[in-house]
């Protein structure tokens, strides 16, 4: 269900709820309590009406807006009207320009979704894991513009399952809420897609096994019904085609062969839509 553009401002919904972070086995892991979100909300139901437009990542973001731009593999950069820019799954390398994130985001199913050297000048390093292993870590880093959290899930690993090996991480900015899957190995229970809220924009992997199969992944996507869903993580044409096929019901398709899009919360589009984005490093503008 989509909700109504009420502000462009970061102004907190009708009802906003305390819930718990959620564990994947709850019998035998106690719950925590998570701290509110404007994402953790009831939505209300009209989306804006206005369409998407791209620019470069040197380009000041328009007022109310956000930027997604995709580098590579699982790494999006996100930039707001203020200057903030994130990095999601940042395993290092974003292009051979002069660009230092506010904040990157990390997990470590893989080595090419995170690094164990990341540059000392990034302000903010955000790890998916906790040193302790089957821990959930806990983030709640409010900068003001943007507030950054996460719902811990399962991976598989070489000897096994780890316990909160991932997180999905929710990046809530001018009003929009913006999801990143991370390296998913299951689909979420209902406590983690209540820990969620509604997600405005999906970043979701599509590579068909490495993470979730493409019918299962289908259904993630299906049950959040993000307005917009950007696909990441695969790499050939022939598991991105089974996805976009598997959702292509429910979802319209757009690829216009570009890698960024600027958004806002009146912009979303009536029929949830599926951005196919292609990736490209950070370069200067010729």
């Amino acid at each position: 269900m989509f909700h109504a553009p009420q502000t462009p401002i970061l102004a907190a919904p009708r009802a906003l709820l305390t819930l718990p972070l959620l564990a994947l086995l709850p019998d035998t892991a106690p719950a925590q309590e998570r701290r509110p979100s404007h994402c953790i909300a009831i939505a209300d139901a009209t989306p804006g009406l206005q369409y998407i437009q791209k620019a470069s990542f040197r380009e000041p973001v328009a007022e109310f807006s956000v930027r997604l731009t995709y580098v590579s593999h699982s790494s999006y950069l996100l930039q707001t009207p203020g200057g903030l820019s994130a990095i999601t799954d940042y395993a290092g390398y974003h292009g051979n320009v002069d660009f230092i994130p506010d904040v990157v985001t990390m997990n470590h199913a893989h080595s090419s979704h995170f690094t164990s050297a990341p540059d000392p000048a990034i302000p903010h390093v955000l790890r998916g894991w906790s040193e302790t292993r089957g821990e959930a870590v806990d983030h709640h880093l409010d900068l003001g513009e943007m507030l950054i959290r996460n719902v811990s899930t399962d991976i598989r690993s070489w000897d096994g399952a780890e316990e909160n090996g991932n997180s999905i991480f929710v990046f809530e900015v001018e009003g929009l809420c913006i999801g990143h899957l991370g390296h998913l190995h299951h689909e979420p229970n209902d406590d983690q897609y209540a820990a969620l809220g509604r997600l405005d924009v999906l970043m979701v992997p599509v590579d068909g096994g490495l993470t979730l199969d493409t019918a299962s992944m289908v259904r993630v996507v299906e049950r959040l019904r993000s307005s917009i869903v950007l696909p990441m993580h695969w790499f050939s044409d022939r598991s991105l085609s089974d996805f976009l096929a598997g959702v292509s019901d429910v979802f319209a398709v757009v690829d216009e062969g570009e890698n960024a899009l600027e958004i806002s919360l009146r912009d979303l589009p009536s029929r949830p839509t599926v951005h196919v984005l292609r990736p490209a490093y950070l370069r200067e503008a010729e």
